[in-house]
């Protein structure tokens, strides 16, 4: 059964070690990400992850890692089963790392973080469906599963924000992820056009696609916003949404 879903932004940012000392801005989401993380442990020992990186279920996508690549190798794991598919054992992206990092911080710890990686390249119908066979199989599993929802929004908004400066058009593709989420309204997040999120920067599109079939077939029963800021001109969302629903 899926039992919660908790939903954080992809945000190096979030590990203390790649803020640094002074950044007093990150504490905020970083005590949001961390009690989605708590809670989704509370009401599931198994996690999905799910993030952009590639494609598939990713069975060959590594167990451990660290944040090198971004400035500090903190080290972190993701425990989950590894297939041989006759590819190289792929690093882990960086929502991956964040989810295997978010799965450190929680007491109990995670038995598994299986990864599901959204695909850049996939068609927007694609990801849709791909998310409501992950709920499907999510709510066929005989033991409580929690989904792990790593994506951000557009990224234009405030002065100094990395896309550019402040932009109303980014603010209004933010409304409408902030809208879609609070109200875990599959039909608003499928709707999000690829044509206004990408010069807004929205590269995560994929996975709230992914997240559009997921409600399509779960109905949450309460929505808690955690967080919901751009404090770098990025937009963050922290959200837990738990079952009780309407599994359609």
């Amino acid at each position: 059964m899926l039992a919660e879903i908790a939903v954080i932004p992809s945000a190096p940012l979030l590990v203390p070690e790649l803020a640094g000392p002074g950044a007093v801005d990150t504490e905020p989401v970083r005590a949001a990400a961390i009690a989605a993380g708590t809670s989704l442990a509370a009401a599931a020992s198994r996690w999905i992850a799910v993030g952009l990186g590639g494609s598939g279920r990713g069975r060959n996508c590594a167990s451990t890692g660290d944040f090198g690549g971004y400035g500090v190798p903190v080290p972190v794991s993701l425990p989950h089963e590894q297939r041989d598919t006759g590819d190289r054992c792929r690093p882990m992206p960086l929502s991956m790392l964040i989810a295997g990092w978010l799965g450190g911080r929680t007491l109990p710890a995670p038995r598994e973080i299986a990864p599901v990686l959204a695909d850049p390249e996939r068609v927007a119908g694609r990801n849709y469906l791909f998310g409501a066979s992950t709920a499907m199989g999510a709510m066929g599993f005989p033991e409580p599963l929690g989904l792990l929802v790593v994506a951000d929004g557009a990224n234009a908004l405030s002065p100094s924000s990395p896309g550019g400066g402040e932009r109303a058009s980014a603010w209004a593709v933010q409304h409408r992820i902030d809208a879609a989420l609070a109200a875990a309204d599959s039909a608003s997040l499928a709707g999000l056009d690829p044509a206004a999120c990408e010069p807004e920067g929205v590269h995560t599109l994929p996975v709230w696609q992914m997240l559009a079939g997921v409600l399509h077939e779960w109905r949450p029963a309460e929505v808690e916003i955690r967080y919901s800021a751009a404090p770098f001109g990025v937009g963050y969302t922290v959200a837990t949404m738990r079952a009780g629903g309407r599994e359609r």
